[in-house]
């Protein structure tokens, strides 16, 4: 199996409360785990729901939203704070078992985001775990055309770890 996997096929907010939960399990394992994980900024009103980008090994908060979403789209998603939370990983990447990243999406699709994550663990030999919507599959399968494919279930997950252990 692929040492680059994605969950497809459910909402964002489910595939990150997912990904927490194995994170949690897996580093109380003793896996050394790298991550930043979505958390939602819960605002009433909003058609983005970006909030919040947590660096697990820290506990460190980014904010990854805007007040005020630009002219030009709904989104309120704020790159500069991906950014931020992108650069406060890359650090960690080098000793970590395998590599958590949030998701694979439109800043992603775009070469930026969290692009440097995902090259900084490739080049670094460790295993990537993320999320893609089906909105950013087709930029997904053209950034990493061999990455697998997982159900949004903790047994799909654990099943791709085992066979990273096992590869």
């Amino acid at each position: 199996m692929s040492t680059i996997a994605a969950v497809t096929g459910t909402g964002s907010q489910d595939v990150q409360a997912l990904l927490a939960a194995v994170v949690a399990e897996w580093r109380a394992s003793g896996i050394k785990v790298a991550a930043l994980l979505a958390e939602s900024h819960d605002l009433p009103d909003r058609s983005c729901a970006a909030g919040f980008l947590r660096e697990v090994g820290s506990g460190a908060a980014f904010p990854i939203y805007l007040e005020t979403a630009p002219s030009h789209t709904s989104c309120h998603l704020d790159a500069a704070g991906v950014d931020a939370a992108c650069a406060a990983l890359l650090d960690r990447i080098p000793a970590s078992d395998l590599v958590v990243l949030s998701k694979f999406g439109k800043l992603e699709a775009a070469g930026s985001g969290l692009v440097p994550a995902f090259e900084a663990a490739v080049a670094a030999g460790k295993p990537v775990l993320t999320s893609v919507s089906q909105k950013h599959r087709d930029a997904w399968q053209a950034f990493v055309p061999d990455a697998a494919s997982l159900a949004a279930d903790t047994e799909s997950l654990e099943r791709w770890r085992r066979s990273l252990a096992a590869g």
